[in-house]
């Protein structure tokens, strides 16, 4: 099964492509359908996070929740 975070990457490669998608002037194929890709890429990329099952890696993170005047 693909993770939450390879789908909101491929998500944003997807945005990314429907823009290049409107900005090109060769093929009116996919200057038509530009914002429907990128659309398609923002709607992915919103219900992966709000349904994603979140990773429990830390990402390197300091949450400052976790520790109380330095004392962990």
């Amino acid at each position: 099964m693909i993770k939450s975070t390879q789908l909101q990457r491929i998500a944003e490669v997807v945005m990314v492509l429907g823009i290049i998608f409107l900005c090109q002037p060769w093929v009116e194929f996919l200057h038509r359908y530009g914002l429907t890709v990128i659309i398609v890429g923002l709607l992915t990329f919103m219900f992966t996070g709000w349904f994603g099952k979140p990773d429990n890696a830390q990402d390197g993170v300091f949450d400052v929740s976790d520790h109380h005047e330095g004392k962990s």
